[in-house]
């Protein structure tokens, strides 16, 4: 089965645009392949393919690309998420994504959605990259790192990370994003064009 109608694959949308699919491999919180990833493909409107097109534009002025994490999200993958956080604790993921909270916390403190709106298809993930030697900016903290530490203002970091952030923050805004105040890489787009329906088509 293809991309469903009006979205697209993102992985290849300009040259400085590359993509890491955590959710299609066992580099993510759950701890292995999430349901509905069939594919190392970050998918995605064709809305948000078109506004991050502009922003990679602007980041490439720069020197910097864009390292895609997660786009759309089918609606299994959020019932997976689900199910792995009401299983008991073998602490096979905690130290990298959840040191500091318990499992029975991270879908009250709003790190995990039992709704998603990556399932609308217009949310993405994402960090900056130097195109020169391919290094990821120093952001203070990993992509899915539910912490403290990773919400925009958070104490803790230093100036050169909250100043990545930053300038990350205002690329997106400025190409139609909304952010998500307890994620630095998470922003949705503002007038997304499915804004009340939710996606389950797989990914492959």
């Amino acid at each position: 089965m293809g991309i469903f109608q009006g979205f697209m694959v993102l992985n290849d949308l300009a040259e400085n645009v590359k993509a890491d699919a955590r959710y299609a491999g066992a580099d993510n919180f759950t701890g292995q392949v999430v349901d509905g990833y069939r594919a190392p493909k970050v998918v995605g409107t064709e809305e948000l393919g078109a506004a991050l097109k502009e922003v990679a534009f602007e980041a490439g002025e720069k020197g910097l690309g864009l390292l895609l994490f997660d786009g759309y999200r089918p609606e299994r993958a959020v019932r997976h998420f689900m199910r792995w956080a009401e299983q008991e604790e073998d602490f096979r993921t905690k130290a990298a994504h959840y040191p500091n909270i318990d499992k029975d916390q991270i879908i009250p403190l709003g790190y995990v959605a039992r709704r998603s709106g990556h399932s609308r298809g217009s949310t993405i993930d994402l960090t900056l990259f130097y195109l020169s030697d391919g290094r990821a900016l120093d952001m203070g903290g990993a992509f899915d790192l539910m912490d403290e530490r990773s919400h925009h203002g958070a104490q803790g970091i230093t100036r050169e990370q909250a100043a990545n952030r930053a300038f990350l923050r205002d690329l997106m805004l400025r190409h139609g994003f909304v952010d998500y105040e307890n994620e630095w890489w998470h922003y949705r787009l503002k007038d997304e064009p499915y804004p009340d329906r939710y996606f389950d088509f797989v990914i492959e």
